[in-house]
């Protein structure tokens, strides 16, 4: 008897190694090579799973019906393994490809319920949703998909991007980002590359989104720009990026005083910290800057919007400058190269600058540049007291 009780127990040892060897075949073989795990397993819910999705593709590839038989397989794997998802994705698409769209989301919802990591549920459940409505929930599950894509929720930005253009959209995509947080950014960024969106980010973005440090802000400002919309541009940089009442309206040059970095460009300060050389903000309303003598360009830059007509710059230099002649203030049209006018520093310090605005020339860049010498030399200057007004009859 004793004998009897070890045989079986060798028998069964044996018996469950071979299982075990077996599963590990299977899970090692079926995703890639599932007609080798076949082998070790035909009826094993996961090489079915894996030979009906090889025969649904190969099907597909050659454009011919797909085996009834395939089918069948999948619904004993069902059976077999309640919790995998892939047989009630096929359901799901063969209810859907029969036209029965109500048994196509009960397939896909059951797919997902047993894996949420299932990208082809999500794939799915927001085809139906994007057709058949309600438009919320597809873009969930747009959203879901794209957390489960390798470019994270980034990827989904486009795709609702193209939604929340469209006015009746809105109320669902505000619902969206009340659910979904981290998807606004991305959303308003992708929005704002096209500046005929500008509505639709102002009606979507809500006070989080709505500040100078917003992303979509400096790309919506420089898209408009580029398209010539000065006026709206500044609107939005007013009430935006430098907040109601601080935008000063009435002033010319926005932050004379070189006090106020919040406000983001174009139309407020951008300093160039480069090859040309460097340009600061200093305590008590001064602009301190550093030509590096080895290539022109601008230091300091400011988009204004100046009628046609004539202006004066004046200003004062703090402290003692080196070369100031290589420190040059100009005026351009903004879609041109060329300066209307220039002058260097130091004659506008001591005599003042005056220019004129011809009247096709809607918005102006407004620049401290550094233009080098036949020999490299460096150049410092710290400005204060600056100030652009009319002059002559037009003031």
């Amino acid at each position: 008897m004793l004998i009897v009780r070890r045989v079986l127990v060798v028998v069964l040892a044996l018996l469950l190694a071979v299982q075990v060897v077996r599963n590990a075949a299977v899970a090692a073989l079926a995703p890639l090579r599932p007609a080798s795990a076949a082998r070790f397993w035909a009826g094993h819910p996961s090489v079915e799973i894996a030979r009906g999705l090889a025969e649904i593709g190969t099907a597909s590839r050659e454009r011919r019906p797909i085996d009834p038989h395939v089918f069948r397989m999948f619904e004993d794997a069902a059976a077999k393994s309640p919790l995998s998802p892939e047989p009630f994705l096929v359901r799901g698409v063969r209810a859907q490809t029969a036209g029965n769209g109500k048994a196509a989301k009960a397939a896909f919802l059951a797919a997902q319920w047993r894996d949420p990591r299932s990208m082809p549920a999500a794939y799915f459940l927001a085809g139906y949703y994007l057709r058949s409505g309600p438009l919320l929930k597809g873009l969930k599950q747009v959203t879901i998909l794209a957390r489960l894509s390798p470019n994270g929720a980034g990827a989904a930005a486009p795709f609702v991007a193209a939604y929340a253009k469209n006015r009746s959209n809105w109320p669902e995509m505000r619902a969206l980002f009340r659910s979904q947080p981290a998807l606004e950014n991305d959303v308003l960024t992708a929005l704002a590359r096209d500046a005929r969106n500008a509505e639709a980010i102002l009606a979507l973005a809500d006070a989080e989104h709505r500040t100078p440090e917003s992303n979509w802000l400096p790309i919506l400002l420089s898209n408009l720009v580029a398209s010539g919309d000065y006026v709206r541009a500044r609107a939005i940089w007013s009430s935006v990026g430098a907040g109601p009442g601080r935008a000063g309206e009435h002033d010319l040059v926005f932050d004379p005083g070189f006090s106020m970095p919040e406000p983001p460009p174009p139309f407020n300060w951008s300093f160039g910290s480069s090859d040309v050389g460097i340009a600061e903000r200093q305590r008590g309303r001064k602009l301190h800057v550093i030509f590096y003598g080895n290539v022109d360009g601008p230091l300091a830059s400011q988009l204004v919007l100046l009628p046609a007509g004539r202006y004066r710059l004046q200003m004062q230099l703090a402290g003692s400058s080196a070369h100031p002649e290589l420190l040059r203030w100009s005026i351009r049209c903004d879609k041109s190269s060329e300066p209307i006018a220039d002058i260097p520093i130091d004659q506008a310090a001591v005599h003042g600058w005056t220019f004129e605005i011809p009247a096709n020339c809607p918005a102006q860049r407004l620049e401290l540049i550094g233009r080098s010498a036949d020999v490299a030399q460096q150049a410092e200057a710290t400005v204060t007291d600056l100030r652009l007004t009319r002059a002559g009859s037009d003031a």
